[in-house]
């Protein structure tokens, strides 16, 4: 199988599993925001790994993975159901760390002072030039 068509069969799972979370009553997931955020299938079509994340941070997250590895079965069958595929992949659930890991970094940037222009330095130097002489 051509790389474009794995691309093309990611995009479609990931569409597939997005939508069949709604209609998920498990209240880790229908309570909180669960947003699939990226899937990567291997080549031979054996393992699918799907990356979420859940509006709360890693907890809530951690939550929704486990809810969501308990329905595989329902995912693979709405999935064989709607995307003809050679061989039906394992799915496994990752939580998706990015975004708390963005915001840490966020923190951090927000944080330092803020920088001085090349103009700003320019007249401190001469300024000091002035005074020393």
């Amino acid at each position: 199988m051509a790389n474009h068509n794995i691309a093309r069969l990611t995009e479609d799972v990931k569409r597939e599993i997005s939508t069949a979370m709604t209609q998920l009553k498990d209240k880790h997931i229908a309570n909180g925001l669960v947003t699939v955020t990226d899937v990567e299938i291997t080549n031979d079509l054996s393992y699918c790994k799907v990356y979420v994340s859940a509006l709360g941070g890693g907890e809530k997250t951690e939550e929704a993975v486990n809810a969501l590895q308990k329905a595989e079965g329902f995912f693979k069958k709405r999935i064989n159901a709607r995307i003809k595929m050679r061989k039906m992949p394992e799915i496994t659930f990752v939580a998706d760390k990015s975004l708390d890991y963005y915001e840490k970094i966020n923190n951090i940037i927000t944080k330092l002072p803020p920088m001085r222009s090349e103009s700003e330095e320019e007249a401190e130097n001469t300024d000091s030039e002035t005074e020393t002489d």
